[in-house]
Parts: structure tokens; C-alpha cells; sequence
């Protein structure tokens, strides 16, 4: 029978499964906050510490959105991803979106924190994974999205009063070059597809632009695979098994055997 600690659910607390006796313990206080707090939570399964990160409706950056809007602080993920990294009980990190984009130089900053982690890592999109959800979903080393999740790929736009002047539309042409060379970077797709699919005039009928529901994705090399949690969570284990392996030679070779 399958050893560990798996998420029942936030209310209920924890199935604790082994030697064929079963009990329910209620999750501690410091998971409970954990989760309330930041819509994350460290879980211990089969001898894994994973940390489930969620990036959850619009990106807040440098400004506060109003109440009512459901969002994802990214002062509040960056120290998470930090301590992720640098946490060694934690073996890797699972990604969840569900996001329609946000602060392009928000979601930006934490994409590339992402991408710049040692540790296994794996995105899963659920729902959607739109805008500058694009290159959070692809920070990952491995990307999967649900085959009724969807990505809409578009070029950068901003609102409010814009000054139409040439130094404007150079800043917005640099903008987009840094999000598509990140997307092409971190992916299988080429810039010029990239920006084919973001400048698309036939799909949208208030905007530029493409949406791609999974299997499209997959097909365009924007996302590794289609999957679930479970293909998320199994390739994210076989990752960090992978890791364990290669680090004990090391360690071995430190205390001199």
C-alpha cells in the first residue's frame, strides 16, 4: 500500500496511509495559514517535500487592484520561490495556474525566478494560462496543460492614456521582444511563430491576438505535454528521484567513502 501523506481536502486535514491501518489527522496551523494566506502549502508524499505554489486569477504588480478582483501578490510568491529554492527539505516545486495575466513586468520577474531555480520544477495550467501567464507556464522545466485549459497569446497593450509617439511604440517593441525571447527560450516555439499567433487579426474580435486551447498548445511547442495533476505530480517525483540519484555520489564523495 502507497506510503506518505496525500491532501484530502483543507477542511477534513490528512490521510495518513500504511500498514494497512488508516487515521485522519487534522492539518497543522502552520499549513492552515500557509494556506489562507498565500493559496500554497507543502506537502510530504512517498519521502517528497513538494511545495504547491497556485497563480490564481490577475497578476498584482506595482499597483493594488480593487478588492473585488481576485489576484496573485507577486511580493508575496517571490520570497515563497525563494525559500523554495533554498529550503533544503524541499525537493521540488509544483506550479498550478489558473491566471487571465496581469503586470507584465510582475509576472515577468517571477517567471524568471522560476526559470532560474536548481531545484525539479513543474507547471500545471488549469482553466487558463492567458497574457503574461504565457511565460509562467513555461518557466517550468516541465510544462503540462489540461486538455480544456486554454493560453491566449497577444502583444503587449497597456491602459489608460497612452502618448502616441515613436519613443512609446519602441518602449512597447522592447517590452514584447523581452516576454517572446523568454517564451522561445523556455520552450519549443520559435519567435516567428510566437509573434504570428500574437499579431493574429482572424480570431479575436476586440483584439490581436490567438488562443490555444491545450492540445494546440502541446501541438505549437508552447507546452511540453497534456496532463492532469497526477501526470504533473509523477513526472515532478521522477525528477526529483532523478536529482537524489545524481547527489549522492557527491555526498559520498565529501565524507571521503
Amino acid at each position: 500500500m502507497k506510503k506518505g501523506i496525500v491532501i484530502k481536502n483543507h477542511e477534513k486535514g490528512y490521510k495518513n496511509e500504511g500498514s494497512g491501518q488508516e487515521e485522519e489527522t487534522e492539518p497543522t496551523s502552520e499549513q492552515q495559514k500557509q494556506i489562507i494566506d498565500s493559496g500554497s502549502v507543502t506537502t510530504h508524499n512517498n519521502g517528497h517535500t513538494i511545495h504547491c505554489l497556485t497563480v490564481i486569477g490577475q497578476i498584482e504588480g506595482h499597483y493594488i487592484l480593487p478588492s473585488q478582483n481576485k489576484t496573485t501578490k507577486y511580493e508575496h510568491v517571490i520570497p515563497q520561490i525563494v525559500a523554495v529554492e533554498e529550503d533544503p527539505q524541499i525537493d521540488g516545486l509544483l506550479m498550478l495556474l489558473n491566471t487571465v495575466g496581469g503586470d507584465v513586468e510582475a509576472g515577468l520577474a517571477l517567471a524568471e525566478l522560476v526559470a532560474g531555480m536548481k531545484k525539479p520544477t513543474v507547471s500545471l495550467v488549469l482553466g487558463g494560462g492567458h497574457s503574461i501567464g504565457v511565460p509562467l507556464a513555461v518557466a517550468a522545466k516541465r510544462s503540462f496543460i489540461a486538455e480544456s485549459a486554454s493560453m491566449t497569446i497577444h502583444p503587449v497593450r497597456m491602459n489608460g492614456l497612452v502618448l502616441g509617439i515613436p519613443q512609446t511604440l519602441e518602449y512597447f517593441q522592447r517590452m514584447q521582444d523581452r516576454i517572446t525571447n523568454f517564451v522561445t527560450a523556455n520552450s519549443k516555439i520559435t519567435k516567428e511563430r510566437f509573434m504570428s499567433l500574437a499579431m493574429n487579426t482572424q480570431e479575436l474580435v476586440m483584439d490581436v491576438g490567438t488562443v490555444l486551447d491545450g492540445p494546440d498548445a502541446v501541438e505549437e511547442g508552447l507546452i511540453d505535454s497534456l496532463g492532469s495533476l497526477s501526470d504533473a505530480m509523477d513526472y515532478l517525483i521522477k525528477m526529483i528521484e532523478k536529482e537524489k540519484k545524481k547527489a549522492k555520489p557527491a555526498q559520498n564523495k565529501r565524507k571521503g567513502k
